[in-house]
């Protein structure tokens, strides 16, 4: 399993249980949850066991999403990553799901499209994946903007818990390249 990622600001690397505080003061804000259909955390055990499924997601597929920590003060800002999805959504599964969720005052700074670049890049350089897909709420334009911006396009609205979100798709170019010969 990889065991990190960097970027120009960013440390991309496995959720561990001591950044059970980062991911509760995140996920327990209304505001971050307004476009994702559920509710704010209500207690930090909730982060725990949120940890535990990620890194079981790293056992059995060796990637999940990972913390987003600065360079320099190693301060934990949300969590990015790729996810193999293996239950069915919107006719799709067995695929690789882009995503990341950052504190909100780390907001329109650019890290979010910075980490899903780097993510991005990595399922195509390294897992060879054959496409990447996300979805998104579809008032959720920061979002939308993010995923536009590492190349995904927007090719079907479809309902997931009966809200409306945009699904994205990211072909491997590489990939169609390297099959057709």
């Amino acid at each position: 399993m990889i065991t990190h990622l960097e970027t120009d600001r960013l440390i991309l690397r496995p959720l561990v249980q001591s950044d059970n505080e980062a991911m509760y003061a995140m996920d327990s804000n209304p505001n971050v949850h307004r476009f994702l259909g559920n509710e704010p955390l209500t207690s930090i055990d909730q982060v725990d066991f949120y940890i535990k499924a990620i890194q079981k997601q790293y056992q059995q597929n060796g990637i999940g999403r990972f913390a987003v920590q600065l360079k320099g003060s190693n301060e934990i800002i949300g969590w990015a990553g790729i996810k193999f999805v293996t239950e069915p959504e919107n006719n799709h599964v067995n695929y690789y799901d882009i995503g990341y969720r950052l504190a909100e005052e780390y907001w329109g700074k650019g890290y979010a499209s910075e980490a899903a670049l780097a993510w991005r890049d990595y399922a195509f350089d390294v897992l060879k994946a054959p496409a990447i897909y996300a979805a998104a709420h579809i008032e959720n334009i920061a979002s939308d903007a993010v995923l536009q911006k590492i190349g995904m396009k927007k090719v079907e609205v479809y309902k997931y818990n009966d809200i409306d979100c945009n699904w994205y798709e990211l072909i491997n170019q590489s990939f169609i390249y390297e099959t057709k010969i």
